[in-house]
């Protein structure tokens, strides 16, 4: 009757086990390191940046407890401070030659002090949210409304040469805001417009009014087309926005959408809240010249000579030189998209690109006149200029669709697409609100939490200990695996810990004891009516589930709401909320009545149980089997 089966308590054993495992790096805290990673969106940090941190590491005589590479940064990790600090100057030396121009961050970090052993298994801690943590706050307003009038431009620039090229007359196109007008004086020049809008812009929607003798056509983004854009804008600048705070060294940082057109930025350790607002306000522009294939320039290029008047020198990923001239023929606001891909002749990797109508025109113009020679693109950041690629102009190519090609691999293809389409914001951000919280009032903020949900813990023990005896002992060690468990959900998922997510934790515990509760008192129920100890443990178990499944499922539904509605803090508080609920119905349910079954269960003439006083109705003479 009260006896688990083998494969039961397997399961018991297993979830203890992983438990223990994805919960422990929590234990061993932060050791201060030096996080390194790249200053300017073409350098790259790979395992050769890893040799160069370890020879300068090397040459101060400085011995890392670890050095890896961990995404997009490497991290050295150290005993303590002062050699941290050691540390961070011989690297900053050794890859920042010219400090005027910095190639990469340097920047001081706090890393976990997991062991080996545990992150091979993928164990690693919980993330610290910024108000345990310290650091910086940022709301940013996106403006949708520049978004949807830079797309209305687009339309419009595409419009007019698209009638250029039917030899459809009007009276001129005029961006008004969102919309685009037009005149027609004729019902068949009206008729072909609708044609042509129809075929080629079903982004648009047309409305028509007469005036005098002419008809005025207004052209607006549909709705779901304006919604597009703007999710286009946003995640663009989200992207962005990622690939900007590298350069702070900020390990966990938190950039998340919040509404329909704002962006919210945490930075976790982040306390210089002017260089976090250099870098979130950056602008960084992309330019499109011809390579000056000059015997002056070519001269210049190799270093033999003066750059020409009228050209500019710049320098390529790989250090070399390239003499461009002065004349901008493109900027990234001619450039729509820009995705990774294979050359369709050699299958060499290749990045094609969309330009707009403008561009389009332009860009056929200039590889007509300049079939042979090189063309640059170049990346501005901070007023200082880097050449992307330099590609060799094959023929003239119309439509609109570029492809760059040549001497590159998958992987840098891919981070060329990204750097051309996530250069510059899609649309402009203001920022609207911003909050500063110190190392220290996130260490209180720590103390303070645990000590809650510690003393928490402890007092409840001790009163289901003193109240139900040895079942109360049972509900206490159930209550402990939930917070292991819980604790080890939340590493495994890399769960950002806020102040409202032990909150969450500590109402966790008082849920979960809640149901032990409900169990306890119908066992004492059962022995009040006269059931035999077995019998009370059997009936107690299963009467109490209906009860407990039906509050938790309540509760796990409130959860759910404010996971779905709420944002920030809220959002922190539900997730810890509805994880607390499925680990509390497992800890005490199935959990703590494997420990009755197995202190209880293997005894087949028990007289009595330790559930605490049992309390017999008066007049009542049937005695209570418990201890």
């Amino acid at each position: 009757m009260n006896r688990y089966p083998l494969w039961k308590y397997a399961i018991i054993v297993i979830a203890l086990l992983v438990g223990a495992i994805y919960a422990l790096p929590n234990l061993f805290g932060e050791a201060p390191a030096v996080q390194v990673s790249a200053a300017k969106a073409t350098v790259r940090v790979d395992t050769g940046t890893v040799t160069r941190v370890e020879q300068a590491l090397s040459g101060a005589s400085i011995a890392p407890s670890a050095l890896s590479l961990e995404g997009g940064s490497v991290r050295a990790r150290f005993e303590d401070t002062d050699t941290q600090l050691k540390a961070r100057d011989a690297i900053d030396r050794a890859l920042n030659t010219d400090p005027s121009d910095p190639s990469h961050v340097v920047a001081l970090n706090l890393v976990p002090r997991t062991p080996n052993w545990l992150s091979a298994l993928h164990a690693r801690p919980m993330y610290l949210g910024l108000d345990l943590r310290g650091g910086v706050h940022f709301m940013l307003q996106v403006d949708m409304k520049a978004a949807l009038e830079r797309r209305a431009d687009v339309l419009a620039t595409d419009l007019r040469n698209a009638l250029r090229e039917k030899n459809i007359r009007h009276g001129g196109i005029v961006r008004n805001g969102q919309t685009i007008e037009l005149r027609v004086r004729d019902q068949a020049a009206r008729n072909a417009v609708f044609d042509l809008v129809q075929a080629q812009f079903t982004e648009l929607v047309l409305a028509e009014t007469t005036e005098g003798g002419d008809t005025r056509i207004t052209a607006t983004i549909r709705p779901e087309a304006a919604r597009a854009v703007q999710d286009q804008a946003l995640k663009q600048n989200i992207t962005t926005l990622h690939n900007r705070i590298n350069e702070l060294g900020v390990a966990e940082p938190v950039i998340q959408q919040q509404g329909a057109d704002r962006i919210v930025v945490q930075l976790p350790g982040v306390q210089d809240t002017a260089k976090a607002k250099d870098i979130l306000g950056r602008t960084a522009t992309l330019q499109v010249r011809l390579v000056d294939e000059s015997a002056e320039g070519l001269a210049a290029e190799r270093g033999v000579g003066a750059v020409p008047f009228g050209s500019e020198r710049y320098l390529e990923r790989g250090g070399r030189a390239i003499i461009v001239k002065r004349e901008v023929l493109l900027t990234g606001e001619n450039l729509t998209d820009a995705q990774a891909g294979f050359d369709g002749q050699t299958q060499e990797p290749a990045v094609h690109l969309t330009l707009d109508g403008k561009g389009s025109r332009i860009f056929r113009d200039v590889t007509r006149e300049n079939v042979g020679k090189r063309m640059a693109i170049i990346l501005f950041e901070k007023g200082k200029g880097e050449v992307v690629t330099a590609p060799v102009i094959r023929g003239e190519i119309g439509g609109g669709r570029v492809q760059i090609s040549g001497a590159m691999t998958t992987t840098e293809a891919s981070d060329t697409a990204l750097l051309l389409r996530a250069g510059s914001l899609a649309a402009p951000m203001e920022i609207i609100e911003e909050r500063t919280i110190g190392p220290s009032l996130g260490a209180e903020n720590i103390a303070k939490g645990f000590n809650s949900v510690t003393w928490g813990f402890v007092v409840v023990a001790l009163f289901m200990c003193v109240y139900y005896a040895v079942f109360g002992m049972f509900s206490a060690v159930a209550l402990g695996f939930n917070v292991l468990l819980l604790v080890a959900v939340l590493s495994m998922l890399q769960a950002t810990l806020t102040l409202p997510g032990m909150a969450a934790m500590a109402l966790a515990l008082g849920m979960a004891i809640d149901a032990n509760v409900l169990i306890n008192e119908r066992v004492r129920e059962e022995l009040r009516r006269g059931a035999t100890p077995q019998a009370a443990i059997n009936a107690g178990y299963d009467r109490a589930w209906a009860t407990i499944l039906d509050s938790n499922v309540t509760s796990l539904i409130a959860g759910l709401a404010l996971l779905l509605f709420g944002s920030g803090p809220v959002r922190g508080f539900a997730v810890v909320h509805c994880l607390g609920i499925v680990t509390s119905m497992f800890s005490a349910v199935f959990f703590s009545r494997g420990l009755v079954n197995f202190w209880y269960g293997r005894q087949k003439k028990l007289k009595s149980i330790s559930v605490g006083t049992v309390w017999r109705p008066e007049g009542d003479a049937t005695p209570a089997k418990a201890d």
